[in-house]
Formats: C-alpha cells, sequence, structure tokens
C-alpha cells in the first residue's frame, strides 16, 4: 500500500466523511441498531457518538492501521466495547448467525468486490438481523451517471471508492429485503458525488 494509500487518504476521508453535512444521515443509519453490531469499513470510529443505547458490542471490520489510531479518541470516550475483528469486508472472520445487525456507512464503494461484501454480512446476520446503510453510489438520473462513470477514475485515485455501486441492487442480489430506502442528491454537494442511499435491509 502506497505511503498516500496508508497514511494520507485516512486523514483525508476522516475530514470529509465527518463533515457536519452527513451527520444526520449517520444518525438516521444508527438508528434502530442493537445486539451485538457487525460495522464494516470503521474508519477512524466517525459513528461511534450515534450508537444507540441498545448496541452492546461491535465487532468492526477496518483494513486500515492509520485509520485505527484515528478511531483512538473515540473508543476511549464510547461506553460500547469495540472489536477490530478483521481486516477484510468480503471474508469476514464471524461465525454464521452471530450478529443481531450490521452497519456500513459510505464503506462498500470502497471494497473491490462490494457483492461479495453483502453476501458475507447476510451470512452472519441472524435470521430477521438488519443491515443500517447510508452509502454514495449510482444516481438515478442517466445525465448523472454518465458524469459518475467520467469521474469514477478520479474518485478511486484520490478517496479510493467508486461513484457508480447501485445500491439496492447489491442488497437485493444477497437476498436481503430492503424494508427502508431513501435516495437522494445530498444539497450542496455536486450530484454525481452526492447521490445518496440510506436505509435499512432485513435478512431473511
Amino acid at each position: 500500500m502506497s505511503v498516500y494509500a496508508n497514511r494520507i487518504r485516512p486523514r483525508l476521508i476522516d475530514v470529509t466523511c465527518g463533515a457536519t453535512q452527513a451527520h444526520p444521515h449517520r444518525e438516521r443509519a444508527c438508528a434502530g441498531l442493537r445486539g451485538r453490531v457487525l460495522e464494516i469499513g470503521f474508519g477512524s470510529g466517525l459513528n461511534v457518538s450515534f450508537y444507540p443505547a441498545a448496541v452492546a458490542e461491535v465487532v468492526a471490520i477496518e483494513p486500515s492501521d492509520a485509520a485505527w489510531r484515528l478511531a483512538s479518541g473515540r473508543l476511549a470516550a464510547s461506553a460500547v466495547p469495540v472489536e477490530r475483528a478483521g481486516l477484510d469486508g468480503q471474508s469476514l472472520p464471524v461465525p454464521e448467525a452471530s450478529c443481531d445487525t450490521a452497519l456500513t456507512t459510505w464503506t462498500l464503494c470502497a471494497i473491490p468486490d462490494p457483492a461479495a461484501a453483502v453476501r458475507e454480512i447476510r451470512r452472519v446476520l441472524k435470521p430477521g438481523g438488519t443491515l443500517h446503510f447510508a452509502e454514495h453510489g449510482l444516481a438515478p438520473d442517466a445525465g448523472v451517471r454518465r458524469w459518475q462513470r467520467r469521474l469514477n477514475p478520479l474518485q478511486r485515485a484520490v478517496f479510493g471508492c467508486r461513484l457508480t455501486n447501485p445500491v439496492a441492487d447489491l442488497l437485493t442480489g444477497a437476498g436481503f429485503d430492503i424494508r427502508e430506502l431513501d435516495e437522494f442528491y445530498e444539497a450542496g454537494s455536486p450530484r454525481p458525488f452526492g447521490a445518496q442511499s440510506v436505509g435499512v435491509a432485513v435478512a431473511p
């Protein structure tokens, strides 16, 4: 991993994804989390302050050591125990049907095979368990999608993620039933970068 990807990018993501306009989306995604929670793409712990009281523990998957170090202050201030259990969202070292709920926030875009990651989330959730998500991805408008495809190489180089994930299709393709879904453009963001999907999906 390059110096930029290992040291600089995690700090850049900590600042940009920690912006206040993301807080309402994080709060919505975290609402309803309970019990043993799997969080893929834990990053620098930006969701920690939004965990509801019903969360008993968090199983964190995070590949970046730099991001994990950035999370140390947030972890120290939290009453919720968080264990860094693995590095790869595509192959989770977590037993089948062992988590009550799961959380992803602006994570699937950075995973090389997001479909594999979603299948793994379904595997480790108990039947009826819920995946709570806030993700950016493929826009609903064809003109915006064309710009997303043009800008994708730059997005991948700077932030290490894609603009073109079909979020809802990834979830239903893994067998999830989508219970809540809000698709919108984030106010103040250019549309190719601001197409958001926030909601809850249920594991059968």
